[in-house]
């Protein structure tokens, strides 16, 4: 089964995402960050009421329904996933946010205050082109705030072992650094997260091992190490 069909998957691993974060750290995300770190990387973008805010690839938008919640924002959605566009909409209850279905890229036509693409950088192999919409998508002055998984490719051999490996591009951060350059991004902020991401992925593990969840009897694999969060402004 692909995530696109999003339902299952949620309701399968709830229970052991519930377990494998520390209190108050679950808002529903599908990734490693804590609600801790989401809000810190918000507040480094500037997030605040009347503050546009575009979220790529948010799936059931867990993070920005928090953002919102917390901080105040315009906020937009936007993923491929028809079902979990369906699942943020209806969780996101009376808050001021708006979803759509859409590929990305094409990113959407702004001009954003900020936006944003939390742990799904990973899924792009053209992130050259990708930077460049989104650098286009932002006001002068705007944000780009984002995660990534950074290291080496995989080799043909690591590629044959990894499920749905053409989601899984893996890139140098001085390449990531170089491409911000090139779209006209100012990094103003940065942090490595890997430690406290490889304690969840160990957390998500441990639950899966003990059978936390449905019952799925689903295989845990542990992901790549250098995780770093990134807050780039947009100066031309």
């Amino acid at each position: 089964m692909k995530q696109d069909v999003r339902g299952p998957f949620v309701q399968a691993l709830q229970r052991a995402r519930v377990t494998a974060y520390p209190p108050g750290e679950f808002v529903e995300q599908e990734s490693f960050m804590g609600a801790g770190e989401v809000l810190v990387l918000a507040r480094q973008a500037g997030i605040a009421p009347g503050v546009s805010v575009l979220d790529l690839c948010c799936g059931v938008a867990g993070p920005g329904r928090f953002i919102t919640k917390e901080l105040g924002c315009a906020y937009r959605g936007v993923d491929l996933s028809a079902s979990a566009i369906e699942i943020a909409r209806e969780r996101a209850g009376d808050l001021p946010c708006r979803f759509e279905v859409a590929r990305i890229p094409p990113v959407p036509h702004g001009p954003f205050d900020v936006v944003l693409l939390l742990e799904t950088m990973l899924a792009f192999r053209d992130k050259a082109t990708l930077i460049g919409e989104i650098s286009g998508a932002l006001k002068s002055g705007g944000r780009f705030a984002f995660t990534m998984e950074e290291g080496p490719p995989l080799s043909d051999a690591e590629r044959a072992r990894m499920p749905d490996a053409d989601t899984v591009w893996l890139s140098p951060l001085s390449e990531m650094l170089a491409g911000l350059k090139g779209a006209g991004l100012v990094v103003r902020w940065q942090e490595d997260c890997s430690s406290s991401h490889r304690a969840i992925a160990d957390s998500l593990i441990e639950a899966f091992v003990a059978g936390v969840g449905n019952g799925s009897g689903r295989q845990a694999s542990q992901g790549p190490d250098g995780i770093v969060t990134i807050q780039a402004d947009r100066v031309r």
